[in-house]
């Protein structure tokens, strides 16, 4: 799943599967899930999201890591 946030429409929008989108449904006024022509589910979209939603409980960023693998080494020393 990935989440954008657009400052300037103040728009949140759910990233929930690939396609492109053929229907909205309405859930709300501003809340709306974008749907596949075969009614599944793609996206969640959020308008007036700052009004809606507590903006901070929401962690912004893309990380693109491809092929790289990532190693996690513990270098903390036993007492």
């Amino acid at each position: 799943m990935k989440i954008y946030y657009d400052n300037e429409t103040d728009s949140l929008y759910m990233e929930m599967g690939k396609g492109e989108p053929d229907g909205v449904v309405e859930l709300a006024d501003g809340i709306n899930l974008d749907t596949t022509p075969d009614g599944h589910l793609i996206g969640l979209e959020i308008l007036d999201a700052s009004s809606k939603i507590d903006l901070s409980t929401i962690m912004s960023y893309t990380l693109d890591l491809g092929n790289t693998q990532i190693k996690h080494t513990d270098n903390r020393t036993a007492a």
